[in-house]
Protein backbone atom coordinates (compact mmCIF):
# COMPACT_ATOMS: atom_id res chain seq x y z
CA UNK A 1 0.00 0.00 0.00
CA UNK A 2 1.41 3.23 -1.14
CA UNK A 3 0.48 5.89 1.41
CA UNK A 4 2.36 8.94 -0.24
CA UNK A 5 -1.00 10.77 -0.16
CA UNK A 6 -1.34 10.53 3.19
CA UNK A 7 1.94 12.22 4.01
CA UNK A 8 1.24 14.73 0.98
CA UNK A 9 -1.89 15.79 2.54
CA UNK A 10 -0.23 16.31 6.08
CA UNK A 11 1.62 18.55 4.78
CA UNK A 12 -1.30 20.60 3.46
CA UNK A 13 -2.56 20.90 6.66
CA UNK A 14 1.01 21.75 8.69
CA UNK A 15 1.44 24.34 5.85
CA UNK A 16 -2.36 25.91 6.28
CA UNK A 17 -1.68 25.19 10.17
CA UNK A 18 1.74 27.61 10.13
CA UNK A 19 -0.29 30.43 7.71
CA UNK A 20 -2.88 30.45 10.05
CA UNK A 21 -0.40 30.78 12.64
CA UNK A 22 1.64 33.63 11.06
CA UNK A 23 -1.78 35.49 10.34
CA UNK A 24 -2.99 35.14 13.62
CA UNK A 25 0.20 36.53 15.04
CA UNK A 26 -0.28 39.53 12.50
CA UNK A 27 -3.47 40.21 13.54
CA UNK A 28 -6.46 38.03 13.18
CA UNK A 29 -9.05 41.32 12.92
CA UNK A 30 -6.50 42.33 9.83
CA UNK A 31 -6.26 38.98 8.55
CA UNK A 32 -9.82 37.48 9.12
CA UNK A 33 -10.38 37.14 5.48
CA UNK A 34 -7.31 35.02 5.04
CA UNK A 35 -7.49 33.08 8.22
CA UNK A 36 -11.24 32.08 6.66
CA UNK A 37 -10.09 30.67 3.61
CA UNK A 38 -7.83 29.03 5.15
CA UNK A 39 -9.98 27.48 7.48
CA UNK A 40 -11.95 26.47 4.29
CA UNK A 41 -9.32 25.24 2.61
CA UNK A 42 -7.95 23.37 5.38
CA UNK A 43 -11.48 21.54 5.86
CA UNK A 44 -11.37 20.28 2.36
CA UNK A 45 -7.91 18.30 2.87
CA UNK A 46 -9.07 17.63 5.98
CA UNK A 47 -12.25 16.10 5.13
CA UNK A 48 -10.87 14.22 2.30
CA UNK A 49 -7.89 12.88 4.12
CA UNK A 50 -10.31 11.46 6.87
CA UNK A 51 -12.36 9.86 4.01
CA UNK A 52 -9.23 8.20 2.27
CA UNK A 53 -8.34 6.60 5.62
CA UNK A 54 -11.48 5.33 6.60
CA UNK A 55 -12.55 4.27 2.80
CA UNK A 56 -8.69 2.98 1.84
CA UNK A 57 -6.11 2.36 4.67
CA UNK A 58 -8.13 1.34 8.03
CA UNK A 59 -9.77 -1.48 5.79
CA UNK A 60 -6.36 -2.44 4.04
CA UNK A 61 -5.28 -2.68 7.68
CA UNK A 62 -8.54 -4.84 8.93
CA UNK A 63 -7.93 -7.17 5.82
CA UNK A 64 -4.01 -7.51 6.22
CA UNK A 65 -2.86 -10.60 8.12
CA UNK A 66 -1.01 -8.59 10.78
CA UNK A 67 -3.17 -8.58 14.27
CA UNK A 68 -0.94 -5.92 15.66
CA UNK A 69 -0.89 -3.58 12.55
CA UNK A 70 -5.59 -4.24 12.52
CA UNK A 71 -5.29 -3.35 16.44
CA UNK A 72 -3.26 0.00 16.07
CA UNK A 73 -5.23 1.35 13.37
CA UNK A 74 -8.40 0.98 14.86
CA UNK A 75 -6.72 2.86 17.80
CA UNK A 76 -6.00 5.54 15.48
CA UNK A 77 -9.24 5.36 14.09
CA UNK A 78 -10.98 5.27 17.24
CA UNK A 79 -8.56 8.36 18.62
CA UNK A 80 -9.36 10.18 16.05
CA UNK A 81 -13.11 10.66 16.27
CA UNK A 82 -12.99 12.79 18.64
CA UNK A 83 -10.24 15.04 17.19
CA UNK A 84 -12.49 15.47 14.19
CA UNK A 85 -15.57 16.31 15.40
CA UNK A 86 -13.68 19.16 17.88
CA UNK A 87 -11.70 20.41 14.17
CA UNK A 88 -15.46 20.08 12.68
CA UNK A 89 -16.98 22.25 15.07
CA UNK A 90 -14.09 24.73 15.40
CA UNK A 91 -14.08 25.17 10.93
CA UNK A 92 -18.15 25.16 11.34
CA UNK A 93 -17.37 28.22 13.96
CA UNK A 94 -14.39 30.37 12.12
CA UNK A 95 -15.31 29.50 8.56
CA UNK A 96 -16.28 33.19 7.44
CA UNK A 97 -14.31 36.54 8.20
CA UNK A 98 -16.81 38.27 10.16
CA UNK A 99 -17.50 35.48 12.53
CA UNK A 100 -13.58 35.86 13.05
CA UNK A 101 -13.51 39.69 13.21
CA UNK A 102 -16.68 39.60 15.77
CA UNK A 103 -14.34 36.94 18.21
CA UNK A 104 -10.79 36.90 17.70
CA UNK A 105 -10.04 35.96 21.19
CA UNK A 106 -12.32 33.13 21.00
CA UNK A 107 -10.71 32.17 17.41
CA UNK A 108 -7.14 32.09 19.20
CA UNK A 109 -7.80 30.32 22.15
CA UNK A 110 -10.07 27.72 20.35
CA UNK A 111 -7.19 27.62 17.09
CA UNK A 112 -4.22 26.90 19.71
CA UNK A 113 -6.78 23.95 21.17
CA UNK A 114 -7.89 22.30 18.46
CA UNK A 115 -5.07 22.92 16.05
CA UNK A 116 -2.59 21.76 18.53
CA UNK A 117 -4.05 18.44 18.79
CA UNK A 118 -4.47 18.46 15.11
CA UNK A 119 -0.63 19.05 14.87
CA UNK A 120 -0.08 16.48 17.19
CA UNK A 121 -1.92 13.85 16.31
CA UNK A 122 -0.46 14.21 12.86
CA UNK A 123 2.87 14.19 14.13
CA UNK A 124 2.21 10.78 15.67
CA UNK A 125 0.80 9.60 12.60
CA UNK A 126 4.16 10.52 10.23
CA UNK A 127 6.18 9.18 13.65
CA UNK A 128 4.53 6.07 14.57
CA UNK A 129 1.40 5.05 12.66
CA UNK A 130 2.54 5.70 9.01
CA UNK A 131 5.62 3.66 9.24
CA UNK A 132 4.27 0.37 11.05
CA UNK A 133 2.04 0.84 7.92
CA UNK A 134 4.53 1.07 5.12
CA UNK A 135 7.08 -1.79 7.17
CA UNK A 136 4.36 -4.34 6.91
CA UNK A 137 1.70 -3.26 3.74
CA UNK A 138 4.52 -1.44 1.81
CA UNK A 139 3.86 -2.03 -2.17
CA UNK A 140 6.98 -1.92 -4.14
CA UNK A 141 7.47 1.35 -6.27
CA UNK A 142 8.37 -0.55 -9.19
CA UNK A 143 7.82 -3.96 -10.14
CA UNK A 144 8.63 -5.63 -13.19
CA UNK A 145 5.75 -7.61 -14.73
CA UNK A 146 8.87 -10.20 -15.98
CA UNK A 147 11.49 -12.45 -14.34
CA UNK A 148 14.42 -11.02 -14.32
CA UNK A 149 16.87 -14.32 -15.60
Amino acid sequence: MNIDRFKDQHTQIFDAIAQLRRHAHAGIVEHADQIARLVVAMSGVIKLHLAAEDHTLYPALEAANNRQLSQLGRQFQVEMASIAAAYTAFARQWNTAAQVRADPDGFRAQANQVLRSVFERMQREDRDFYPAVERNLATPAHRSPLPMS
